[in-house]
């Protein structure tokens, strides 16, 4: 017996769910039993999602809070279950059971210049005093924090998004189901960026 797929849209750890307006009855005609076990099964698919324990990114970076333009940054986020996975949770209804698993995919950058973006494959790669560039997720400022720039903070604001592919199998009326979906969960800091001043020597 195959599983029936259900939807694979995203999802936004946070948002509220009135389950209330899935579970009503559907209407008696042919074919309605079936749609009424699926709709079950995607209402204890996100109750499971709920459940998960999906921490927000701590973004961590190479320049501790102030880089310069030009100089390759490293950046990553802090590991551990909650942050990377996998974590499982699973949401029952009678004889209907869901169990969802959820898995990092990635982790988007947004670095504070307009159109200024990166998309890591992963957490990332910590810095612990290396040289050069990270091997798997970083980025070089071209620009400087300046006042006009960012709203008379006089730093860029990071926004990190932690991208999770969240998977679902489990039963409902004796019918397999699986589905998938993506779940998004963002933290931000910021970043001062200066130039470094270089002076041309001559005699003094």
């Amino acid at each position: 017996m195959q599983a029936v797929p259900l939807g694979n849209g995203g999802w936004t750890q946070g948002e509220v769910l009135d389950t209330a307006d899935f579970l009503e009855p559907a209407p008696a005609e042919p074919g309605g039993e079936q749609v009424d076990l699926v709709v079950l099964a995607e209402v204890l698919a996100q109750r499971a999602i709920e459940q998960l324990v999906l921490d927000p990114p701590v973004p961590l970076t190479s320049v501790n809070g102030s880089g310069w333009v030009g100089v390759p940054m490293w950046m990553w986020i802090e590991g551990g279950a909650s942050s990377t996975g996998p974590v499982s949770a699973t949401a029952t209804a009678g004889a209907a059971r869901v169990t969802a698993t959820g898995r990092l995919s990635a982790v988007e950058w947004s670095m504070g210049p307009p159109g200024a973006e990166v998309r890591c494959a992963g957490p990332g790669t910590a810095w612990t005093g290396q040289t050069g560039s990270s091997p798997d997720c970083g980025y070089t400022y071209e620009l400087r924090s300046l006042p006009e720039r960012t709203d008379g903070s006089g730093r860029w604001t990071v926004i990190a998004t932690s991208v999770w592919t969240v998977t679902w199998t489990g039963v409902s009326g004796g019918v397999p189901v699986a589905g998938e979906e993506t779940v998004r969960v963002s933290a931000e800091t910021t970043l001062g960026v200066g130039e470094v001043q270089v002076l041309v020597g001559g005699t003094r």
